[in-house]
Parts: C-alpha cells; sequence; structure tokens
C-alpha cells in the first residue's frame, strides 16, 4: 500500500561478488563458491563474537520483563533460517497479534504489517533509536530495504503504545531494530537464494574482526529479484550496509551507511471481478489500457522506483558506574518516482495545451505521468541512564526535520506539444518538524513490587502547499504520560498493570480527504508471565479507548493509499496469549493467540442519501480472533525442522458491517528446515535451508479493499449507494531453498 508521498524506493547499488583470497585454498574456495552461489541463503556474523555493548544503541527504546509492557523479542538465531529473501513483516508472522500482507503475493516487494488492526501507520519505527517512519504519510515501505533482515541483530515489538520513543507515536505497536553488532574476530559469509516465481537473493558480507582491539569495518552488499505471484508483480532490488565501529574501555562510537534501490512493477490495484478472481487469481490490472486499434494491451513501465540512503552515527559513553549517554545524529536521503499510463486524461489535469487537429479541438489524450518524490530528513536523538540501586532512570528525546519535494511530470502525451511535455503539472512542497523529550524510570519499591513511569512532550509542526492538501500549516502539542506496576508473585510468576495515553497527529493523506482531528488513545493492559525451565507463559489483556481514531475506511485513493477517517468514539479489547514448551529436549512449541472485539461506537453512515445510525460497527481490518504456531523439532545435532501455522480469522474491509465487505478467514501453514555443518578446512560452517510456503497449497486472500459511492442516475432519479470491494490474492504452495558459506 503505497501513499501519494512515498513513492517508494529501492536502491540501486551494485552488488559486486566479494573476492575472499585464501592462498593455500583458493581454487577449491572458487569453485566451491560457484557451485553453491545459486542456492546459498544469507545469514550474519556468528554469534558467538558478538559483544554485547551494542545494546546500549537501543536500550532508551526497548523495555524488559521488569516493565509493564506487553512485547516479543526476535534475535538473529530465530531470523535466519527463514530469511531468504521475504520481507521482515513475513519474517514476523508468526508473533502475537499480527497479520501481514503482501500486494504480490509471495512476500516481496510491497508488504505491510497490522498489530492488533492497526495498520503500518500505527507501528513506530525505529532502527538503533533513530525513527524510519516516512514524516508525511506515517508508513513504512519495506520495500525501500530490501534484505535489511541480514544486517539485523534483534528487533523487539512492543504492543499498544509502549514505552516513549523517538518519532511519530505508536498507537498500535512500535517495533525498533538493532542493527548488526560488532564482531571480535573476521569473518565473512556469501548467502545465496533461490525460489519460485523466479525468486533469487544473493548476499555477501564480511567483518574485519576488531583491529587492534579498537577499531571494526562490516558490511554487506545484496541483490533481491522476483517476479513475484501476481501477474507482472517483479521486483529489483538491491541494498548495502556499511558500518565502522570503535570500542574503547568506556566507548563505543558506531558509524552506519546504509540503503537500497527499487524497481517494482505496480500491483496495488488488487481484483474486484469475482469472476476473474475465480479463474485467473495472479490477474493484475495496472499499466493496462487500449491502444488505438481497441486492442487491450499492459504498459511496461508501470513502475515504482525509488531509492532511500541512510546515515547514522552513534556515540555512546560511560560516563561513570552509574551513568551512561547516548548521542546520535542521521540523515535520510529519499528519491523516486512511479509511473504509470493514463487513458482519457484531461489536458487542464495537467497543464497541457488544448489542440485543435482537423478542425476538431482535442481536451483530453492518453499520457504516461510520473509522480516524483524528492526528501531529506534529519536530526538528533539523546538519552541519559542512570542506574543505581533500586533505580533505572532514562532521560531522552530527539529532535527531527524533514523536507519534502512533491512534482508531477508527464513523459508522453499522445495528443500535446512536445514543449509541454517534461513540463511539471504540480509542484508542491512540505516540511514537518517534531521534537520530544522524555523521562522514565523503575524504581524498586520493595523486594517484589517496581513501579514504573514514564512522561513524553511532543512538539509537532506540519507545514504543507498543494492542491490535494490546500495550505497546511498546524501546530501539535502533546503530553504522553505512561504508568505501571509489576510484582513478583514468586521466582517464576510477574503481574503487572500500566496505563498510557498517545496523541498522534493527522498524516498527508488524512489532510486530503477532509479537515482531519488528532487522535487520542487511553490504553490499559494488565498482564501476567509465568516462567520456568520448561514453559515461559505470557498472558495479557487490553482496553485501547480511542477519541476521534482515524480508522480505515477500505478505500484507496489513486495512488493506492488507503483513506482515513475520524470516527469519534471506538475502542479495541482483546486477551493475548503466547508461550513456549520444552515438551521434550528436542521439541519445542510455541503457540500464540489473539481474541479481541474492535468497535466504532455509535457509528453514523450515509446511506442511500439519508444519514443512518448503524450503532457499534467493527473497525475495518480487525479480526477478532488470530492464531499462530510454531512446531520446532531438532531430530539430530544441528538439523532444525520446524512446522509453522497461522490462522486469521474473518475482518470487515470497512466500517459499516456490510457483507460485501468480509474478508474470509483463513489457515495457512509452513514448513522450514535448516542444517549446518563444520567443514574441517576453508569454511567455518555451511548452513543449508529450506521453506516450503502454504505446504496445502490453500488458496486464500490476506487484504483488500472496499468502497462505496452513490449512484443518482436512476429514472426516476434516485440516491443510490453502490458497494464494491477488491482482493489480494496470496500464493499457493511455494518454496524457497538457500546455502550460507561462512568464513
Amino acid at each position: 500500500m503505497k501513499t501519494i508521498i512515498s513513492y517508494k524506493v529501492a536502491r540501486s547499488q551494485s552488488c559486486n561478488v566479494l573476492k575472499l583470497q585464501k592462498v593455500a585454498n583458493f581454487k577449491r574456495f572458487t569453485l566451491l563458491s560457484i557451485l553453491f552461489s545459486s542456492i546459498s541463503f544469507a545469514q550474519v556474523k556468528d554469534t558467538t563474537t558478538v559483544n554485547k555493548l551494542d545494546e546500549v544503541l537501543v536500550s532508551a527504546v526497548r523495555v524488559t520483563t521488569k516493565t509493564p509492557v506487553s512485547f516479543s523479542n526476535l534475535d538473529k538465531k530465530e531470523i535466519k533460517s527463514r530469511n531468504l529473501g521475504q520481507d521482515i513483516p513475513i519474517l514476523m508472522n508468526y508473533l502475537p497479534s499480527v497479520v501481514t500482507t503482501s500486494d504480490a503475493g509471495n512476500g516481496v516487494g510491497y508488504t505491510g504489517i497490522r498489530v492488533r488492526g492497526s495498520d503500518a501507520t500505527r507501528v513506530n519505527v525505529t532502527i538503533n533509536g533513530i525513527p524510519y517512519n516516512d514524516s508525511e504519510s506515517h508508513g513504512t515501505y519495506w520495500v525501500n530495504m530490501p534484505d535489511f533482515a541480514s544486517s539485523v541483530e534483534s528487533l523487539q515489538l512492543q504492543r499498544g503504545v509502549g514505552t516513549s520513543t523517538n518519532g511519530a507515536g505508536a498507537f498500535g505497536a512500535s517495533l525498533n531494530m538493532l542493527t548488526d553488532a560488532y564482531a571480535k574476530v573476521s569473518n565473512g559469509e556469501i548467502s545465496n537464494s533461490i525460489g519460485s516465481f523466479n525468486t533469487h537473493k544473493h548476499t555477501v558480507k564480511f567483518s574485519t574482526g576488531l583491529l587492534n582491539d579498537h577499531f571494526e569495518l562490516a558490511g554487506r552488499l545484496s541483490v533481491l529479484k522476483s517476479d513475484g505471484y501476481v501477474d507482472r508483480a517483479s521486483s529489483d532490488m538491491k541494498s548495502y550496509f556499511l558500518q565502522g565501529t570503535y570500542v574503547g574501555k568506556s566507548t563505543l562510537i558506531k558509524a552506519l551507511v546504509f540503503g537500497g534501490k527499487e524497481k517494482t512493477y505496480q500491483s496495488w490495484n488488487g481484483l474486484e471481478d469475482l469472476d476473474v478472481l475465480k479463474n485467473d487469481r495472479t490477474f493484475n490490472t495496472a499499466g493496462m489500457y487500449t491502444d488505438e486499434f481497441g486492442n487491450t494491451k499492459f504498459y511496461d513501465n508501470e513502475t515504482d522506483n525509488y531509492q532511500q540512503d541512510h546515515f547514522q552515527l552513534h556515540w555512546n559513553e560511560k560516563v561513570s558506574a552509574a551513568w551512561s549517554t547516548n548521542l546520535a545524529v542521521f540523515y535520510s536521503k529519499g528519491k523516486g518516482y512511479y509511473e504509470n499510463y493514463k487513458e482519457n486524461a484531461k489536458f487542464s489535469g495537467y497543464g497541457l495545451t488544448p489542440i485543435v487537429i482537423g478542425g476538431t479541438t482535442i481536451n483530453r489524450t492518453d499520457l504516461i505521468r510520473q509522480k516524483w518524490l524528492d526528501n531529506d530528513f534529519y536530526g538528533t536523538t539523546f538519552s541519559a541512564n542512570y542506574k543505581h540501586e533500586k533505580w533505572d532512570v532514562i532521560l531522552g528525546g530527539g529532535y527531527n526535520k524533514y523536507e519534502g519535494s512533491h512534482f508531477g511530470k508527464v513523459i508522453w502525451a499522445r495528443y500535446a506539444s512536445t514543449s509541454e511535455v517534461g513540463d511539471r503539472y504540480y509542484d508542491d512542497s512540505a516540511t514537518k518538524t517534531d521534537a520530544n523529550v522524555f523521562a522514565k524510570a523503575n524504581y524498586q519499591v520493595v523486594e517484589k513490587l517496581s513501579l514504573f513511569g514514564d512522561l513524553q512532550v511532543r512538539a509537532v509542526r506540519y507545514k504543507a502547499n498543494a492542491a490535494e492538501t490546500g495550505v497546511v500549516n498546524d501546530t501539535f502539542r502533546f503530553f504522553n504520560p505512561k504508568t505501571g506496576l509489576n510484582y513478583a508473585i514468586n521466582s517464576s510468576n510477574q503481574l503487572y498493570f500500566s496505563y498510557a495515553r498517545a496523541n498522534r497527529e493527522p498524516n498527508r493523506t488524512d489532510y486530503e480527504n477532509g479537515s482531519p482531528r488528532p487522535e487520542k488513545l487511553n490504553d490499559f493492559e494488565l498482564g501476567l508471565r509465568h516462567n520456568t525451565a520448561k514453559i515461559k507463559l505470557n498472558a495479557n489483556v487490553y482496553y485501547m479507548a480511542y477519541k476521534d481514531q482515524l480508522i480505515l475506511t477500505g478505500e484507496l485513493d489513486d495512488v493506492g493509499a488507503p483513506i482515513r477517517k475520524n470516527s469519534g468514539d471506538s475502542y479495541r479489547l482483546g486477551l493475548e496469549l503466547d508461550a513456549t514448551v520444552a515438551v521434550l529436549d528436542n521439541l519445542i512449541i510455541r503457540p500464540n493467540m489473539t481474541i479481541s472485539t474492535n468497535k466504532n461506537k455509535d457509528f453514523f453512515f450515509t446511506r442511500d442519501g439519508v444519514l443512518t445510525s448503524l450503532g457499534n460497527t467493527n473497525i475495518a481490518y480487525s479480526p477478532d480472533f488470530i492464531a499462530g504456531n510454531i512446531i520446532t523439532f531438532l531430530p539430530v545435532s544441528n538439523l532444525q525442522i520446524s512446522f509453522l501455522s497461522k490462522f486469521v480469522g474473518q475482518q470487515y474491509m470497512g466500517n459499516i458491517d456490510s457483507e460485501g465487505s468480509k474478508l474470509k478467514s483463513y489457515f495457512v501453514n509452513d514448513l522450514n528446515f535448516s542444517y549446518e555443518f563444520k567443514p574441517k578446512s576453508v569454511f567455518k560452517s555451511i548452513l543449508i535451508t529450506g521453506l516450503v510456503n502454504n505446504i496445502f497449497d490453500y488458496k486464500y486472500i490476506s487484504n483488500g479493499y472496499f468502497y462505496t459511492y452513490d449512484d443518482d442516475y436512476s429514472n426516476p432519479p434516485a440516491i443510490t449507494t453502490i458497494e464494491g470491494a477488491g482482493y489480494y490474492p496470496q500464493a499457493g504452495i511455494n518454496f524457497l531453498v538457500g546455502l550460507t558459506l561462512k568464513f
């Protein structure tokens, strides 16, 4: 799902194969590299050489079991067996309360995530504590960071409001990612994977290890391509990651440069024709047009093109036994466009002058347009941590500024003078500043009881000047308090309760569709944690009460961006359960389940020209039941086999409880295996991995859209409300296999 301002970006970095020379074994190494290059799989540095000092980079935004917040962690070891080219949301699919989507149908290209029914614009994402969400749309576009999972040390998903973090406020969840830790010992990897739909990923990584016990240089280059399950939903993506680290007795300094370039054929139209959906699930209407002879054709460059580059500098200092500080500065550059073919477009809408042919004035034309986004995002984050006896206090904050230029160009028109083609038919600008400061603390009141407090003040100013938004010059000031208790019942059980207040400003698309109000949320969480050698269990009850929640209407704008509207009063009430159970020494099960009710209160809708109260209705894209499970079996040393299951209950794609807006429930299963062996020479290890997605070839749809419009052309004249829906079919059984060579 795109937005009018974030026309994706895929970095074009050429990924040359890393040549590593070991004199004695060079010939053997080269031969093996060639033989395995077509089926290898991406993996990360040997975790035995990782220094946990890197975790200080995310200490200000992460939580522990002493914090009264519902969360899940995913580390490198868990990621690597399924890291075969699919995006980070797909790798997170089996976490509690998570639903993932894929435009192309196979988890590559444009993918999305929802948590507790909240879409990606509500999920606050940070990388090493630096905001990643697009400032204007609030969205996160994983297509801009292909194969980023290969550079992730760990990630944490906090459900609900969570704790204070940098960037846009969390309204459904916050996701913070820590990139690769520095390695003490030099190492390298060559990883490749191939699979269905001509999907292939090629990755090389290296680390010098600590030179002179202080300096490390590490990097990654990746190329990822796929034809996609859906017709022409192809992806051509390249990415890079480079970091330099200095480690001292009390100092850690890291400089990072990473980014990506993508070219993705559009597939966000979905399918509205149910007959086509039934008989040709892969059909893609994007780029479809009729030529001058009446033939149906497809424009071959109906694509999204974007490049995004990130620069981060982190400085952590251990000032004393009790005090440590973090300071970071960052800069991100994004530039790109999406291109599409428009039929019968009005000259007036594109700054073109009507022309006269044979005495006839031509006011419309077929044309090809590009919509561009060129933006800069920069700022700083900072924190100071005090730990002593009963106190654990963090003082922090951040400041960032976004400067974006939006413009469109017509690069071809069937009827137009050549001097007009290429001119900008709109040229808009936007700026946004975001500043916040916070103080949070855990205080051990008595041996078994700790008190948590978190206060954040955030100020936002957004200015835009565009035909779609009008002139916007809004300032928001938010106060976001959070508090909670954590009680240790005994050594195995903890009980916690928390309350959090959150406020969030509208995004650009909201302004384009009306006069939006900022939304408010009161989040109450009550949980129990049970932890023994055999069983780990988390149970959490949440009640999220919203005022003016900007809910998805189910509709999309003309560039595939979801449309949202203020809902008045609404709420989400649910129970989350997740566990890890060691059934046997070599058999582990990890089930999770979310049961919820998600309602708009006293919802009004205009049907057939009459404003009608529908009472309480279901919030769009919020299934009442979500369940997942991973069964992991280790039959022999170094061999792991996992069976993964995901059930997502029925959900509505709109807010009026229309039968036509229902998205059916689905139940899919994957099979994953990995085997690692360590040869006596050349390589430290060889890892073989495989993934069979949707192993039972189930035909399902994970996402769609729903819209209504008034038809007043009846005879006699009357207003009739018409409904429509579109769907995004997902791939049947498909596979990915890979192999990683580590040296």
